[in-house]
């Protein structure tokens, strides 16, 4: 579910010529900053060049954070991306204002009235709403950068969530596409070893379709079929007749939100996590299929003890043989195995020149990044050690950085590693205990089950084969 609506901003503007003079100067700033950076590193001991990495390092992601602060539509989603990420992206002395500046961010929505909310919402299904509603809350349950949840109630009496896209937004969202490639570009003098074009042709992809209400309408369905009858996960159905291109209807659900999650004994929490943790790397290891977009937000604890999820805009389908892929890059990560590493690295791109990697280095890089659930043993996970994660996956301050600005990763595997690193960073939130490699196994080696959980869900698939 889109995150609770708190200040209103302003409308929503489509113009691109003012974001690319704003972003484009930006990215000009940052360049003459780090080239003075590299200039004043020559005299400057290796601490102080580290300081100064990291003060451009936080300046580059605050002007970020300002670009897209001016935006309501694509470019604004980029930035919700990062704004629940609780981690150390910069260092914890400057943690509390990004995090500060992050969350205003998202919390950010247009100021759009219910009056023309109706006019979208009557307009898509050619009927005024009291012929379609029993009850209809005007007041927004929650709001996002491109729509409005509301509460309502069909004819029949069923209580209903109602999502609903702002009008003009998709002008905007296309406007601020324009710009991705700017936007990138000076994400990339954070993360040299992205690659804007192509990462850029992804972004827009998945952004183009998370306009389309209906797509994520047939996400949504396909997903409540697979978790039908599901011993702890809830996907709420879909009303296929009320759903259109602007506006989605799919069954209301109650329950206890991320920040009451957050004050619930440990073991709850653990509990929690372990759901969490299952729901999203199941849905890529087991159905090929996935949410590009978890975050506290778009989950819920139900009543019963179950874990309901909701928003599935940003949804990626894997191509046919890359799961295939990703288990058998995990398999020999676990197994130490650097030479099928590189193999596989190379032959889909990740390495464009591998007489330049150490396989050693690379497989310490691999599990450095993916240790959490790699690696046999019980953990707890803190914002600190998935700061330490996000950092090993591509930060300058990386001590494997050299090699992270030569790799290429494939879009299907970022939007993958993507998944990972945010679920991690909800678990790191909730401080989550277990020992995920055990779960993990699960996927990758169709291991038998150790935990409870493990073993509900075990018995699903059993009957769901039969």
């Amino acid at each position: 579910m889109p995150t609770p609506r708190k200040k209103p901003q302003d409308g929503i503007p489509t113009s691109r010529v003012g974001r690319t003079a704003r972003i484009g100067g930006l990215a000009a700033g940052q360049a003459i900053r780090q080239a003075g950076t590299r200039a004043a590193n020559v005299a400057r001991t290796r601490e102080g060049r580290d300081a100064a990495l990291e003060r451009r390092h936080i300046e580059a992601a605050e002007q970020i954070v300002e670009a897209l602060g001016t935006m309501k539509g694509a470019a604004m989603k980029i930035g919700q991306v990062m704004s629940f990420l609780d981690t150390g992206l910069v260092p914890p002395e400057y943690r509390d204002e990004f995090q500060r500046k992050l969350a205003a961010l998202r919390d950010a929505a247009p100021s759009v009235t219910f009056k023309d909310m109706r006019k979208v919402m009557e307009a898509e299904l050619g009927e005024t709403l009291s012929d379609v509603f029993s009850d209809f809350d005007t007041e927004p349950i929650a709001a996002a950068s491109i729509g409005q949840v509301y509460r309502a109630s069909l004819l029949d009496g069923r209580e209903v969530a109602v999502k609903v896209q702002y009008p003009n937004v998709a002008a905007a969202v296309r406007a601020d596409l324009q710009n991705l490639g700017l936007i990138l570009r000076l994400a990339k003098r954070i993360a040299p070893g992205i690659d804007p074009k192509t990462l850029g042709a992804e972004i827009r992809t998945r952004i183009e379709e998370e306009l389309d209400y209906e797509l994520e309408a047939q996400n949504q369905r396909t997903l409540h079929r697979i978790f039908r009858d599901h011993p702890f996960i809830v996907i709420p159905g879909v009303v296929t007749s009320l759903s259109r291109e602007r506006m989605m209807v799919s069954d209301y659900v109650r329950g206890t939100g991320f920040e009451g999650l957050k004050q619930l004994s440990h073991p709850e929490r653990d509990r929690i996590g372990e759901m969490i943790y299952r729901f999203y790397f199941s849905c890529l290891y087991r159905h090929g299929q996935f949410s590009g977009d978890p975050h506290p937000g778009n989950s819920m604890l139900l009543r019963d003890g179950r874990m309901a999820f909701f928003d599935f805009g940003l949804f990626k389908h894997m191509p046919a043989g890359a799961v295939a892929l990703e288990i058998e890059v995990a398999r020999a990560v676990i197994e130490g195995d650097s030479t099928t590493i590189m193999r596989l690295g190379t032959e889909v791109g990740f390495f464009p020149d591998p007489e330049r990697f150490d396989p050693e280095r690379v497989l310490e890089h691999f599990r450095a990044a993916a240790s959490w659930y790699m690696v046999d043993g019980a953990i707890e996970l803190t914002p600190e050690y998935a700061a330490q994660v996000l950092i090993d996956m591509g930060d300058p301050r990386s001590e494997y950085f050299g090699y992270l600005r030569q790799e290429t990763a494939p879009p299907d595997h970022i939007f993958g590693r993507r998944m990972e690193v945010l679920t991690l960073a909800v678990m790191a939130q909730l401080h989550a205990r277990g020992n995920f490699h055990r779960i993990a196994r699960e996927w990758f080696y169709d291991d038998p089950p150790t935990t409870e959980l493990g073993r509900q869900e075990a018995e699903f698939y059993a009957r769901a084969a039969v």
